[in-house]
């Protein structure tokens, strides 16, 4: 639907908006102004009670600019029951719905890019027929590794694929080969068997892994033989480059 058209005047609007993944200070203007004026703040929340997403945006919060700002936190389970996590995205649709058919405007906070493996993609797809929705984007957290080890993403006429660490051995493997630059995103549980694919594929030199890029917990090893078998935290990535010889320079 057209968000300018008549039928959507009355109504809020819904915006997706991208904080980075983890430095405060590498929020957009835009970001920054919508999170600070917007009437109702949601963002997702772990059965722990931490939210990334939310802890990024803290110091552009409404406060004294905006004293009835409320947040709402949408709970989403730690798991991989599909069917429970859609029953919160559908629960999360409805309460929005409310606040824009009654004009108010709603920012939903979602770390790195909203499009970008991003959770508001889930919402988007909820509303998107119905409201006026705008999405703010936000730096991945593969440009923030990229620029924390300084590694050129791509240069000239290198290929570069981004490959979720969920995908089958095959396929990352092949995309190992396949490709110059390679992103392989959140590996968390799946690390220890992504190392052994990259071992496999002759890429180990030209790989290193980071952990909550630009959060204060960040690390990076850059020599990934050193890094400790097991599982990782979801927040990763492992960032394969090729070596570069003067005439690619």
């Amino acid at each position: 639907m057209n968000p300018g058209s008549s039928s959507l005047r009355s109504t809020g609007t819904f915006y997706g908006v991208g904080v980075g993944p983890g430095d405060p200070e590498l929020l957009t203007l835009k970001a920054r102004r919508l999170i600070r004026q917007c009437a109702l703040i949601t963002y997702l929340q772990s059965e722990y009670g931490n939210s990334m997403a939310r802890e990024i945006a803290a110091p552009a919060l409404g406060g004294e600019g905006n004293p009835h700002q409320k947040e709402h936190a949408i709970l989403v389970p730690m798991c991989d029951n599909r069917e429970a996590t859609n029953r919160v995205y559908d629960a999360a649709a409805r309460l929005i719905s409310e606040n824009l058919d009654n004009g108010k405007d709603v920012v939903f906070l979602c770390q790195g890019d909203p499009f970008f493996f991003g959770s508001f993609a889930y919402l988007h797809d909820r509303l998107n027929n119905r409201y006026a929705i705008e999405v703010v984007p936000g730096i991945s957290s593969i440009s923030a590794s990229a620029a924390l080890t300084g590694r050129p993403l791509a240069l000239l006429a290198e290929n570069m694929a981004v490959i979720s660490g969920r995908r089958g051995d095959e396929d990352i493997l092949k995309t190992l080969v396949q490709f110059d630059n390679i992103a392989i995103m959140k590996p968390g549980r799946r690390r220890e068997c992504i190392l052994a694919l990259i071992h496999q594929s002759g890429r180990t030199a030209d790989t290193c892994y980071v952990e909550y890029a630009g959060q204060e917990n960040q690390r990076i090893v850059r020599d990934i033989t050193r890094l400790e078998p097991g599982q990782g935290p979801y927040f990763s990535v492992f960032l394969v480059t090729r070596k570069r010889d003067d005439g690619n320079r």
